[in-house]
Formats: C-alpha cells, structure tokens, sequence
C-alpha cells in the first residue's frame, strides 16, 4: 500500500503541476489577446479620429466654397498624362516642381511608377486618357531613395502571416499566378526601372506609335528632374 501511495501520491502532484502550467499558459494567453485587442481597438479609433477631421474639415471646405478655385474639366489642358510613384514626399511637390494646377494632367500614381503587367490597371488608364481624355503624352517619374526599389519580398510575406495570411494562401498564389517573392522584391536601379517602363509604354501593342513617352528621375526634396 505504502508503494501504490508513493507512485499515485508523485502521479497526482505531477498532474497539479501541468494543470498550474496549463492554467498559467491560459491566463498569459487571454492577457496578451486583451493587450493585442487593446492595441488594435486603439489604432482603429485613432484611424477612425483622423478620418473624422478629414470629414469634419471637408464640410468647412464645401460651406465656404473653397472649391471654387480648383474648378476645371476632366480633360487635362496639358493633354499629359504622367506616371509617378506614390510616395508622400511627392504628393505636393511634384505638381510644384512642373508647375501643374488642378486640371493640367491626368496623375497616375503607384508604388514605384511601374507597368507590372501590360493588360493591368496601369495600361488601362493610359488607353482612357489617350483615347478618351486626349492625351499626347506620357510622363514617366521616377526618383531617388525610392521604397519600390528596395523592397524585400521574403520579409514581406512573413509579415503577411504574421498579420494572419495563411501560407495556403500565399502557395496557392505563388502556384496559380505570380512567384509572390519575386513579384514583391524590389526592382533596384530607377534609372532602368523608368526606362524600362517607358519602353513598355513605346511598345504597347494598343497605343499608338504618335504618343510621346518620356521618362525622368526626380529628387524627392528638391524636385529637380532629370532624364533618363
């Protein structure tokens, strides 16, 4: 009796011990899910504050006709279309830099300033501005220090799951349509990247050879330009 005491005696302390060690990973657990809950119910509420101003600040724009200074046509005077990237350092300086006013060209921007695919969104605005809008010529911007250039597709995915894409997913992509890691690395040298997409423009099977496609390099703090 004094043995089966011992061997079930040490049985049920071990068994105490996991269910301390299985409460303790529970109650870790649920405090990091409420941190986490915290966290993301703090960014959505600051999101949600910063789209608030913006709405807040559109109705003082309209009641006070503020608009009326940016009146024009959805032609482009200029009859320009140019391709930028999207960085936040360009948004007002670009036009500033050209000399551009709401109304001159039709503003095509994306990450990088590329043609990904020639069928894809980029070409079909151009097809809309050249053959519905009247524009002569295409303006392709790059710059220095550009994001798109250095990007890292591997480190990209891991944040994707980290964010809580599935690997099915991401292997279901890299079978069915585009080598994801490649597709998202960066495309290096800009200078190339913008001739390449003027190139692209040039050779487009549905443009037409009397287009004009230039391209440039831009500095994102001074705004000055040149061609590539």
């Amino acid at each position: 009796y004094a043995l089966v005491e011992e061997v079930f005696g040490e049985g049920r302390m071990m068994l105490t011990s996991l269910a301390l060690v299985f409460l303790c990973g529970i109650l870790l657990s649920s405090l990091f899910q409420v941190s986490l809950d915290t966290l993301v119910k703090g960014d959505l509420e600051e999101m949600k504050e910063q789209i608030g101003k913006m709405l807040e600040y559109n109705k003082v724009f309209v009641e006070h006709e503020l608009y009326k200074k940016y009146t024009t046509t959805k032609y482009p005077d200029r009859k320009i279309a140019i391709l930028a990237c999207m960085d936040t350092r360009m948004t007002e300086l670009l036009p500033a830099a050209l000399g551009l006013k709401n109304g001159d060209v039709k503003l095509i921007k994306t990450a990088g300033g590329r043609v990904l695919h020639p069928y894809g969104s980029v070409i079909f605005s151009l097809l809309v501005a050249v053959y519905e809008m009247g524009v002569d010529t295409v303006l392709v911007i790059g710059h220095d220090d550009c994001g798109g250039s250095l990007l890292n597709g591997r480190k990209m995915i891991e944040e994707m799951k980290e964010r809580g894409i599935s690997q099915d997913v991401i292997d279901h992509v890299d079978a069915n349509h585009k080598n994801l890691e490649e597709w998202l690395s960066g495309f290096g040298d800009v200078c190339r990247s913008v001739r390449d997409t003027v190139k692209t423009i040039q050779s487009h099977p549905l443009l037409p050879d009397d287009l004009e496609v230039l391209g440039v390099v831009m500095n994102p703090e001074t705004g000055k330009m040149q061609e590539v």
